[in-house]
């Protein structure tokens, strides 16, 4: 499901990225007392009430500079406006109404987006000072009143941004539907693919990198099943994201992966495995997708009887922190194995949404210790009572054990493949959640 969007945006210096880092409970956004610090979005989930929004910081607005960095940072501040479900417009209490809280607000009732106003730095507790009522000339609402530095009202604010977002109906498609990302570095042929699976010229196609800036969907219906295909922009090392609209592209390719139910990895068979497919990777894994590493141009490989073994074996090397992921190649260019893919995204798909019973769990449990003694330590050996599947998508198991401390990362790597060598679960990764019988299981 995708989580809705609040992007946080004021002038500069009102303290949003105080108030970000305090609601997403992590220093994350650079926090200095001189305007302009945070030039670019910073985006990560926030969980309130049970609930998970993708908050954006933004760098603060100037209407009228004619400063390089912040027209930049404006423009910045307008794409994030653009795709985002509720606004924060964040005041300053001591500063009071300026001329650019005006016309910000003025820019924000035109986008006839949902905007809350809150204004920052009321570091008292008890009645707001008469200065707050001030903001109400601003013709957005009842402001919030909150101490970014404190945590003063950021409730309130969050409750107030909540009453604007239907949670209940985002799922933009039905579970039948399989929705797959299609996620890599720019120029491996993202969009290629999708045209090549849709039959359609539904992506612009070009060997300039970056040539897709948003994600796209794209309904599919064939024999194999019903699909979603999320084409994303290419995902970049930070350090190369140079242009504002391509680092907004790194956000909406991370949340295309939080939609997904499979991620396609695609990698060009001409340059091989690289640092970034690494990071790509690893975003996947770390969201607990199902998984498939795509070798694109295949047919651009000189080849003999042996390259595509000699390939594999590198491959498992590289993504040896995904040993699960299944390879396959293929050429969009051609539709070399394209068919194949359907049954192989069906397939982990299952996989990733698997539940074992507790009985066959602990069977495996028995016959692994069994095989392989857990650890001791001084005299005292790790004991582990009993297994059960928590969750799925993906797949956690929760481990009960007389000592968390016996139960060394070594011993949980080993219950996994064995998990995996008598279940299977293939091309999805797995949680292992150990807990310390009588303690809480917090």
């Amino acid at each position: 499901m995708a989580k809705p969007i609040i992007a946080i945006v004021g002038r500069p210096n009102v303290g949003k990225s105080t108030l970000f880092n305090k609601l997403v409970g992590q220093r994350l956004s650079i926090v200095k007392d001189t305007p302009g610090v945070t030039r670019d979005r910073i985006y990560s989930p926030c969980e309130w009430r049970g609930k998970e929004v993708m908050l954006v910081d933004t760098g603060g607005i100037e209407p009228y500079s004619n400063d390089v960095i912040l027209s930049q940072m404006r423009r910045q501040a307008q794409l994030a406006i653009e795709s985002a479900d509720v606004i924060v417009l964040v005041t300053d209490l001591r500063t009071g109404v300026t001329a650019n809280d005006q016309e910000v607000a003025s820019m924000l009732l035109k986008s006839g987006k949902p905007v809350v106003l809150c204004v920052n730095k009321v570091d008292t507790i008890g009645d707001v000072p008469p200065e707050y009522y001030e903001f109400y000339n601003l013709g957005l609402g009842d402001p919030i009143p909150v101490s970014s530095v404190h945590g003063h009202g950021t409730g309130d604010l969050l409750d107030a941004c909540f009453e604007h977002i239907d949670f209940e109906n985002r799922e933009e498609y039905d579970e039948e539907y399989i929705k797959v990302a299609i996620i890599g570095k720019p120029n491996v042929g993202k969009s290629s693919l999708v045209n090549r699976m849709t039959g359609q010229e539904r992506a612009i196609v070009s060997n300039i990198a970056g040539t897709t800036r948003d994600a796209t969907d794209s309904i599919l219906e064939n024999e194999h099943g019903k699909y979603v295909l999320i084409d994303t922009a290419g995902i970049r090392r930070k350090s190369r994201v140079d242009d504002d609209i391509e680092k907004y592209s790194v956000l909406r390719a991370y949340m295309a992966v939080d939609r997904a139910d499979v991620c396609l990895i695609v990698i060009d068979a001409t340059e091989g495995f690289t640092e970034q497919d690494s990071k790509v990777a690893g975003y996947a894994h770390e969201q607990g997708k199902a998984s498939i590493v795509v070798i694109n141009k295949w047919d651009a490989v000189e080849k003999d009887g042996k390259t595509m073994d000699e390939y594999r074996k590198k491959l498992e090397n590289d993504f040896s922190f995904m040993s699960y992921v299944p390879f396959i190649f293929i050429s969009a260019l051609t539709g070399q194995r394209v068919d194949k893919l359907y049954d192989l995204i069906n397939y982990v798909c299952e996989q990733n949404a698997r539940r074992i019973s507790t009985g066959m769990l602990n069977d495996m449990l028995a016959y692994a210790t069994a095989r392989v003694q857990p650890p001791s330590d001084k005299g005292k050996r790790l004991r582990l009572f009993y297994i059960t599947q928590a969750s799925t998508k993906p797949p956690a198991f929760v481990i009960f054990c007389n000592s968390l401390d016996l139960f060394h990362f070594s011993y949980q790597r080993y219950l996994e493949n064995q998990i995996r060598e008598t279940f299977g679960l293939d091309g999805t990764p797995i949680r292992i959640i150990p807990r310390e019988r009588g303690k809480d299981s917090k």
